[in-house]
């Protein structure tokens, strides 16, 4: 009797009118409590999917496709934005100068290495990863295995950094990796009762900017003071945005270490070669007059602000539109002048961001040394400390990405100074690719965090993460290859339905 109930309760459930209809039992699966792609908790952890219902092979093969797309997609058109820069340059030269630059032919191959080496990287990333997970699971269980698989399988993928070149250090992505990490740790103990109370000043609102300013302290000091101990890649990116010759950048480095002068004939030798004839006093106390010449500090400020737009927009372009040809692709299709719109407000907003740190960089510290009539290193960090505010002006957002970001170069630029001046042990300098190992232990700490925690991910990221890496499916689900396998056979199965991926 009781077992009769039981199936005319089930058959009352099915609008079909079939106990065995995969729709219907896919809304009995979800009100029993089965974990949903955007539950907290991910679908890696359970073991009440068995492992036949899905392509393992196929989602380790999508997986390295995937990621070999994205990094060569990303590395790609951030090196084809370049070359388009140098290019122009190259045609503005003079032909002295042109014979001294590297060959178009030279440029083009090395972007092309360089976007099959990141393609390469990421796309081995993302297979070892899913390869370890499956494997792990496989020997060990679903569940057994769901507090530490993932960790381990994000450290043993890390090594694949390694494919971007043997002898090629990549210190800043790794600190920039592990400050992610730290992030994503540090919510998670947000949320823990036993570290809540200790991670409760990262919920500070304004931290984002506190961090901003910081970081641009030792970022901006060092550029005027100590730029060997900014990487390359990003002394360029400074010298380009801080738009100041070398000469400038070494008067003030004299007045502010309090040495004679040794260039003052070669910056005024500069000023008249953008026509304007200074004379500079070898004992002024104040720099202004090397850092604009002529100019009044706030007109300095002005001029400087609409040249730094100028410069600033072509860095957004690409960095708004690259993502969202990838993470908003199917919504590209249905509401494009949205997405668009959205990218080019994005770009103008960064780009005004991005000028106004740059400009207000030498305005706050013009206004500091006009103030206590004297410039040397604690009033230039001092100085570059309020230059920060400007992120302020960006989306709330992206204020915690570029904080991080800045703050990782800060970092590495604080250590290398420390080093140098010998408040830290020669052995460290002598760890040879720390940096992987550095970026092995964020990995594993952020897939952890993807497969237990996934709450504390954004969403737009824990998309892109999904799509790459394959999440398996729960049984009345199917892969995009079963799909197609599944179709020859719709007709004579009448109670298979396919589902959307």
């Amino acid at each position: 009797m009781a077992d009769g109930e039981v199936k005319e309760a089930a058959a009352e459930k099915c609008a079909c009118g079939s106990i065995s209809c995969s729709k219907c039992s896919r809304k009995r699966s979800s009100s029993s409590g089965l974990p949903s792609s955007s539950s907290s908790c991910s679908l890696l952890s359970f073991d009440s999917y068995p492992v036949e219902d899905y392509d393992k092979p196929w989602r380790v093969f999508t997986a390295s496709v995937k990621g070999f797309a994205i990094g060569a997609g990303l590395k790609g058109g951030v090196a084809l934005f370049a070359l388009l820069t140098r290019l122009r340059r190259r045609q503005l030269l003079p032909l002295s100068k042109k014979i001294e630059m590297a060959s178009t032919s030279a440029d083009v191959i090395l972007a092309l290495k360089e976007t099959l080496r990141y393609g390469l990287f990421l796309g081995t990333f993302a297979g070892t990863f899913v390869s370890v997970d499956e494997i792990v699971a496989a020997l060990g269980g679903h569940r057994r295995t769901a507090k530490w698989r993932a960790l381990l399988a994000g450290a043993i993928a890390g090594p694949s950094m390694l494919l971007t070149g043997l002898n090629t250090q990549h210190t800043s992505l790794a600190i920039y990796i592990l400050m992610r990490a730290t992030v994503l740790a540090s919510r998670c103990g947000i949320k823990s009762k036993r570290f809540g109370r200790i991670c409760k000043p990262l919920t500070w609102a304004h931290g984002d900017i506190f961090l901003m300013c910081l970081s641009s302290s030792q970022i901006l000091s060092a550029y005027i003071l100590k730029q060997d101990s900014l990487p390359p890649s990003y002394k360029s990116f400074l010298n380009k945005h801080g738009a100041k010759d070398s000469v400038i950048l070494n008067g003030v480095r004299d007045i502010a270490c309090g040495l004679p002068f040794t260039n003052l004939e070669a910056i005024e030798k500069y000023y008249k070669s953008n026509g304007v004839d200074i004379k500079l006093d070898p004992q002024m106390k104040v720099p202004c007059s090397i850092v604009h010449g002529n100019q009044a500090c706030g007109t300095h400020f002005i001029s400087f602000l609409l040249q730094a737009y100028k410069r600033a927009l072509p860095v957004y372009l690409p960095a708004y539109l690259i993502p969202a040809l990838i993470v908003h692709r199917q919504g590209l299709l249905k509401r494009p002048h949205t997405i668009l719109w959205k990218g080019l407000f994005g770009t103008a907003r960064s780009s005004l961001f991005l000028s106004m740190y740059c400009s207000s960089a030498w305005m706050w510290t013009c206004f500091l040394f006009r103030m206590f009539r004297r410039c040397n290193i604690p009033m230039v960090a001092m100085g570059t400390f309020p230059t920060g505010l400007a992120l302020a002006i960006e989306k709330k957002s992206r204020r915690i990405e570029i904080s991080l970001y800045c703050l990782g170069r800060a970092l590495e630029s604080f250590f290398t100074c420390m080093a140098d001046v010998g408040y830290l042990p020669q052995s460290s300098k002598n760890l040879k690719r720390a940096d992987v190992l550095i970026f092995s232990i964020s990995t594993a700490i952020i897939m952890h965090c993807y497969a237990i925690e996934r709450d504390v991910f954004r969403s737009k990221y824990l998309n892109v993460l999904d799509w790459v890496f394959g999440v398996p499916l729960p049984p009345y689900d199917t892969t995009p290859r079963k799909k197609k396998l599944g179709s020859k056979s719709l007709d004579s199965n009448p109670g298979f339905e396919m589902n959307g991926f």
